[in-house]
């Protein structure tokens, strides 16, 4: 008897919940719960961390489950990891389904850069309206670089006041539109952009919008993880969990 767990708090996870509800297959979904109001699922749903390895193990025994679908967030690395080795270490099977990284375009001004910690260090220099696009987990680390005035683009409003001296909040939730990211970019002056290169269709819209705008992008590369087998699309994600029947 097959029970997916599917790990989500992407698009592509809603979207794999929704064709797996259509199919009548046994799923669990499960919500890291990091925003306040997580989008309605037609699975049954469980919101909140696990507890570590041991207890996905212990959650992946109690429920039965007999496949994973791993279709967290690309920075959610902790729990890939997790769910990698809960995986191998309770025997079932598991998959990841990933977007594709953004790639540049002509016209792009990206600077990469490998981790939070080197895109605080590239933003030594004279004060400068930013926009930063990660959510609200390393908000903290920017206060390094005092000097900009920070546009905080979250999904819900900060529990407590973010440590920066010079900051506006905007709360929006994706996907996001050209028309509505330029007039952001415009309407807040933005002369600089840092983002997390989340790939997907839902966030695209202000690499467009900076394109447009000639903004400097500075890119977080996605954080290394141990080979794992992965897809990109739905209908090969049903496929997987069908060659099992």
């Amino acid at each position: 008897m097959i029970n997916v767990l599917i790990l989500g708090g992407t698009s592509e996870a809603s979207a794999l919940a929704c064709a797996v509800a259509e199919r009548g297959l046994p799923a669990i979904f499960s919500y890291a719960g990091r925003v306040s109001a997580p989008k309605p699922q037609p699975l049954p749903t469980r919101v909140g961390g696990f507890g570590g390895v041991d207890g996905l193990i212990a959650f992946i025994k109690h429920a039965g489950i007999t496949h994973i679908v791993d279709a967290t967030h690309p920075f959610a690395a902790q729990m890939s990891r997790n769910a990698l080795n809960a995986a191998a270490q309770s025997g079932v099977a598991m998959l990841a389904l990933t977007r594709p990284a953004w790639q540049p375009k002509q016209g792009d001004q990206w600077q990469p850069v490998a981790s939070i910690d080197d895109a605080v260090a590239a933003l030594a220099g004279p004060p400068q309206r930013v926009l930063l696009a990660i959510g609200r987990l390393h908000l903290k680390a920017f206060s390094a670089q005092p000097q900009h005035h920070y546009v905080l683009r979250l999904i819900d409003p900060p529990t407590e006041t973010p440590p920066l001296t010079h900051f506006t909040t905007t709360l929006d939730r994706g996907p996001f539109t050209l028309d509505g990211d330029l007039a952001l970019l415009q309407t807040q002056r933005i002369e600089r952009i840092v983002c997390k290169n989340a790939g997907g269709e839902g966030a695209a819209a202000k690499l467009a919008a900076a394109r447009q705008l000639k903004i400097p992008v500075m890119m977080i590369e996605r954080p290394m993880l141990p080979a794992r087998r992965e897809v990109h699309c739905v209908d090969d994600v049903l496929a997987w969990i069908n060659s099992a029947n």
